[in-house]
């Protein structure tokens, strides 16, 4: 259960860019189970209200990561790393990158079109545009075998990847002007501090700014603590949450002062609400729907979240039906112990 809190209203602007993690609009929203008041964002300019409620994606898929831009949802194959693009209004899409044999996870596209993808096993992330399909870069972050890149985060001056298998995460500083950069630019930087990694569980998972844009925030899925990671240095400093653990926490997603963790097992959403630095947060709503089968991410475009089902309790077969669902947004209230409530800073790629 979570205390008590004081509630702050705030107006929300939200560049969709930065609202990808999960997939599907919705022409009436599924039903919530909550357990504590509502706490999430408002609707921007864009409405969804006739938007299809749940985006089917081919047979056999095996999504897991999604990203949203231009009002087309982009989700990853587990099985051999396609993209398939779909379009939130009808609901229709195709593959239209083919992948590299390894899974495509965690997603985000930047400002200039391009889909930043963690390539799982493959030790890598690779860059694509999402008009043509066409690959514009590849980076190897490690050629171990025990390796898991798990998600992506773009922020003001790189791209970071997670890799659940390391202790380490990866950063792809962006070049002059956003230009791509080489492979020579690549840094591995090593998580020290509170996070303590443990040898073949699924440790650090998805990522997200800080509110003020300062700092990142990783989820261990183990333990279900919440991070926040210095960027310069790798010192990391768990999220003060009282006794709050982000259980199978996978991906995150984060809307002004509002961290969604999606708790993928669990079939649940968490709603934090962070200070402006991302060292503490109140657990004030967790959210459930009939439509999740083990949701792994969370995207918002409009006035909803769109999380993709990877329905990791269903054997898989070529057969089996994939979908991403999708949860209507509602005003946001936030509480913060030091009254601060300061517009959230975006740091883009």
């Amino acid at each position: 259960m979570s205390n008590p809190v004081r509630r702050l209203t705030t107006v929300l602007s939200v560049p969709a860019l930065l609202l990808g993690l999960v997939s599907s609009p919705a022409d009436a929203a599924p039903t919530m189970t909550q357990t504590t008041t509502h706490a999430t964002p408002h609707a921007t300019t864009q409405t969804t209200t006739k938007f299809p409620a749940r985006i089917d994606l081919p047979d056999g898929f095996q999504p897991e990561g999604i990203a949203i831009a231009g009002g087309k949802a982009f989700f990853g194959s587990r099985v051999d790393g396609d993209i398939y693009r779909a379009d939130l209004r009808t609901g229709t899409g195709e593959v239209f990158s083919q992948g590299p044999g390894t899974a495509s996870l965690g997603m985000k596209v930047d400002r200039s079109g391009r889909l930043w993808v963690a390539g799982a096993g493959g030790g890598n992330g690779r860059v694509i545009d999402t008009r043509t399909g066409r690959i514009l870069a590849g980076y190897t972050f490690t050629t171990s075998t025990t390796t898991f890149v798990n998600d992506v985060i773009l922020g003001k001056d790189a791209a970071w990847f997670t890799d659940s298998q390391q202790p380490v995460l990866y950063k792809v500083p962006f070049g002059r002007h956003g230009r791509l950069a080489g492979q020579s630019a690549v840094k591995t930087v090593p998580l020290s501090g509170d996070y303590q990694h443990t040898a073949g569980a699924t440790n650090a998972n998805g990522i997200s700014l800080t509110p003020d844009g300062r700092g990142l925030i990783i989820v261990q899925s183990s333990t279900g603590f919440l991070f926040r990671v210095d960027p310069r240095t790798g010192v990391t400093r768990r999220v003060d949450l009282g006794a709050e653990v982000m259980t199978n926490g996978d991906g995150l997603l984060l809307i002004d002062m509002t961290l969604y963790v999606v708790q993928n097992v669990l079939n649940t959403v968490a709603v934090v609400s962070l200070n402006d630095g991302g060292t503490k947060g109140t657990v004030v709503q967790r959210v459930t729907s009939k439509d999740f089968d083990v949701p792994t991410t969370a995207a918002a475009f409009g006035n909803r979240l769109y999380l993709p089902n990877a329905r990791f309790t269903t054997p898989p077969e070529p057969t089996t039906q994939y979908w991403a669902a999708a949860l209507e947004l509602s005003p946001v209230k936030h509480s913060v112990d030091d009254g601060q409530c300061d517009p959230i800073r975006f740091l883009k790629g």
